[in-house]
């Protein structure tokens, strides 16, 4: 039995928090599972939310169902509290604010309401579950799954226990999107570190990205053009050290380092560091008005000349060409 039918047995899906992770994880659930989804968001627009930004996410899938045919027939409920979308959930996943007050706050509430059966999942961006989980009477329950965005289409799951995390919880979330029949490949990651595994090999990167912006050497729309050319593609469909392991040719990844083990760490030593804790002020930064702090307003500017402010089309955009390259893995 796939861990999809059993969710029929053991209740329906509760998402606590609706931004664009939470809707795009609502869309992956409605389309590969058979489970009814619960959802959760203190926004008080929550129900035109829903139905102005779901169906372009269950379009992505070339789905017709429409919202409207989906709360009917109580596949998707709109919950007006925590108590009332956990109430007999087989899961509870949150993804609300990164916070870790809330975090914390919310695991809580989410407990004293949730079957003791229930499984908990995170996704967090890098909000470990062992700092998460500190005022929870059941340490044992709570582990992150961490997506890559958006995740009812890019495949990578991060499933990261804590110290705590029972060993079955582990099992049950890598088999639940194993079995999805939605190609997506989750992971487990031993150990906890800021960021888990792909935001940090992808904020090394962007880091990089920045500097090089800000020394003048390239624009925003440069590495752009190049991550497309290049990196993007071919780590695609080789990964990282698959990739370089063929730059090696026959002898391997050894013989790669040997090669160029010196201009690898001139490009390493020569990286001129950025820094957010000397760029941003104490004061909160609004979503459209550039900061001009150093480094941060030159990139922000040029992205912005560059590509706007996001749209929808621009969404839906991406989502179909990112499910062509999937499709070609």
């Amino acid at each position: 039995m796939s861990s999809a039918s059993k969710l029929n047995l053991l209740g329906h899906i509760a998402l606590i928090g609706l931004g664009e992770i939470g809707i795009s994880f609502a869309a992956l659930y409605l389309g590969y599972t058979n489970s009814c989804v619960h959802v959760f968001d203190t926004r008080s627009d929550l129900e035109s939310h829903i139905s102005a930004v779901l169906p372009g996410y269950l379009d992505s899938h070339d789905s017709s169902t429409e919202v409207t045919q989906l709360r009917a027939s109580g596949r998707l409920k709109l919950c007006s509290s925590v108590e009332e979308a956990c109430a007999g959930a087989a899961i509870v996943h949150e993804q609300g604010p990164e916070n870790l007050a809330f975090k914390r706050s919310i695991w809580v509430q989410i407990e004293a309401c949730a079957p003791p059966t229930t499984y908990f999942w995170s996704s967090t961006s890098g909000i470990p579950a062992s700092l998460q989980n500190q005022d929870m009477a059941v340490k044992t329950r709570l582990l992150v799954v961490h997506p890559f965005n958006p995740p009812h289409i890019v495949p990578l799951i991060e499933i990261v226990p804590s110290k705590n995390t029972a060993a079955d919880q582990v099992t049950f979330a890598k088999d639940f999107f194993a079995g999805l029949g939605s190609g997506h490949r989750p992971i487990v990651v031993q150990k906890e570190v800021p960021g888990f595994v792909a935001n940090r090999l992808a904020y090394a990167m962007l880091r990089e990205a920045c500097s090089l912006v800000d020394q003048g050497v390239c624009s925003v729309q440069d590495v752009d053009e190049v991550v497309m050319a290049s990196v993007g593609p071919r780590w695609a469909v080789q990964g990282l050290f698959n990739s370089y392991n063929m730059g090696g040719g026959a002898a391997g990844l050894q013989h790669f380092f040997n090669k160029l083990a010196g201009t690898i760490q001139d490009v390493w030593d020569s990286s001129a560091p950025v820094d957010f804790n000397m760029a941003r002020s104490t004061e909160p930064a609004t979503q459209k008005v550039d900061s001009n702090r150093g480094w941060e307003s030159n990139v922000v500017r040029q992205t912005h000349e560059a590509y706007g402010y996001p749209t929808p089309a621009q969404y839906k955009e991406r989502d179909i060409k990112l499910i062509k390259v999937v499709a070609l893995q």
